[in-house]
């Protein structure tokens, strides 16, 4: 096995290696490549000793791996399989019945967790009419509440994005937003040692929007106004992604349930946060393969069955 982490946080990579090996994982059987996506990439997925390729990253990469692994090339005897998780545009609908606090703080956690650079991020949340204007005033006043900063203090909530050219890229999409939509909160670059961003709230975002329909991956939040439950619904499936997803209210429940269009639904509680084990997780349509990482079916992906029968 060879494990290429992102080459902007390779560290945490070499750390289960060291974890594996000092457990008793032979030397050589996980070898670690801390390198440039760009260099080596599009290497490894063609090598014709390659049998799987699992990868976990944009929607453009992951399109390209797996359209080189459907390739035959020379000396290659089997067919690559891939496990392709990416990106997603993930929505909180909140039901006019909701426990509104409770959404608005789900809200704000999904939102704003690790800078919202997860892809299970919310960042769409649709509200229906009779409560937008309530809910809007909570998640706007938790959002200013939030302490940004150096995450090694534990008063810390949030941090910085990842290097510069994240910065540059949420920048580029508030600069959208307040075209865009109605800026509640945040939008600015925070000054200090550090790629820091305010968390950013925009109101009455339009479906078609850029930002309620691209990923950020990044401290910015659309919120959008739905006529009712069922409007609410349409608009959170209206996305070429499938993630996750989250639905706060009471009565439509079971209705919901049915009708979200999500790999990984959550019910009066944020949509971030699966616990391996516990959450098995993967998404629909452009969010990936929908392998479900985490789950115990997900180590079947990386071996191959066997079937031995014998007569006695």
């Amino acid at each position: 096995m060879v494990l290429k982490p992102s080459s902007l946080a390779p560290v945490i990579g070499f750390k289960v290696v060291e974890i594996l090996e000092e457990a008793g994982l032979p030397k050589g059987v996980l070898n670690f490549l801390p390198c440039s996506g760009g260099e080596v990439g599009d290497l490894l997925v063609d090598h014709p000793l390659v049998r799987f390729v699992s990868f976990t990253g944009s929607r453009e990469v992951g399109v390209r791996i797996h359209e080189r692994a459907a390739a035959l090339h020379k000396g290659q005897k089997w067919l690559k399989r891939t496990v392709i998780e990416m990106g997603g545009k993930d929505a909180i609908v909140v039901d006019e019945d909701a426990d509104l606090q409770a959404a608005a703080q789900g809200i704000v956690a999904s939102a704003f967790g690790y800078q919202g650079q997860k892809c299970s991020a919310c960042s769409r949340a649709i509200v229906v009419e009779s409560v937008y204007d309530r809910v809007l005033d909570l998640v706007a006043a938790g959002t200013k509440a939030l302490v940004v900063g150096d995450v090694r203090k534990q008063e810390t909530q949030m941090g910085a994005v990842i290097d510069d050219k994240q910065l540059a890229k949420v920048m580029s999409y508030i600069a959208a937003g307040k075209r865009e939509g109605r800026l509640v909160t945040g939008g600015r670059r925070m000054p200090g040692d550090g790629y820091f961003v305010e968390p950013t709230v925009f109101a009455d975002v339009q479906p078609k929007a850029r930002i309620a329909r691209e990923e950020i991956f990044g401290p910015v939040l659309a919120v959008l106004k739905a006529r009712d439950y069922e409007d609410a619904i349409r608009l959170a499936n209206d996305s070429e992604y499938g993630l996750t997803g989250a639905f706060y209210g009471k009565e439509r429940i079971e209705q919901a349930k049915r009708e979200f269009y999500a790999g990984n639904l959550y019910i009066n509680r944020k949509c971030t946060g699966a616990l391996v084990g516990g959450h098995p997780f993967g998404g629909f349509d452009m969010s990936g393969t929908n392998a479900k990482a985490g789950g115990r079916d997900y180590l079947r992906l990386f071996l191959e069955a066997k079937v031995v029968s014998e007569k006695v």
